[in-house]
């Protein structure tokens, strides 16, 4: 039996049962796939962002990213086999019906992902028609927050607004949970 061999994914996925949260990209950058670390470019603000919303209690560097798994942080992109720019990267399959099995079974508490584009490839959208923030529920899935992109190249319409929105939300849910565990024990 011959044929071709199934594209490799570019940047493998970090994912575990029960995240927090996972990350969700367009693709991974050229640089990110030539590292093998998501969110590389200098010109990213990804890692930045998440130490300044407090996401994380420091600012990790992007080859620290499997260190995130730690604090309940996973990372994964809409097409695992194109890299660069959206136009270059987005000549290769995006199967969001994949993306949406995964997410099934890692059961993550809440998605992000990190660009309208991506959003807009999840919900077959046009970007235009996605708007910042959370999302509405969908039924047995995630909580879904679409995220100014951190790219360098989409400094235009960048806002650290969706991003602390984000921020607030893991915080306040991480607050009912201590206090249903608290509760519980008292029991």
């Amino acid at each position: 039996m011959s044929g071709a061999a199934a594209p490799r994914e570019r940047l493998p996925d970090q994912l575990a049962a029960d995240l927090r949260l996972v990350f969700v990209g367009t693709a991974a950058s050229q640089r990110s796939a030539d590292l093998g670390h998501y969110y590389a470019h200098p010109g990213n603000r990804f890692w930045r962002t998440l130490h300044q919303v407090g996401i994380t209690p420091r600012r990790y560097e992007p080859h620290e990213f499997p260190a995130l798994l730690e604090l309940g942080i996973g990372f994964t992109d809409m097409c695992k086999t194109g890299a660069g720019m959206d136009h270059q990267a987005l000549a290769f399959p995006v199967d969001v019906p994949a993306f949406r099995a995964k997410m099934l079974t890692w059961r993550p508490k809440t998605i992000a992902f990190t660009s309208k584009k991506a959003a807009s490839l999840f919900y077959g959208r046009p970007t235009a028609a996605i708007a910042l923030g959370r999302q509405a529920l969908l039924p047995e899935f995630p909580d879904i927050f679409v995220l100014a992109s951190p790219s360098g190249a989409a400094s235009g319409s960048w806002s650290l607004q969706p991003w602390q929105e984000l921020a607030d939300w893991l915080l306040s849910d991480e607050r009912m949970e201590h206090r249903h565990t608290a509760a519980q024990r008292r029991r």
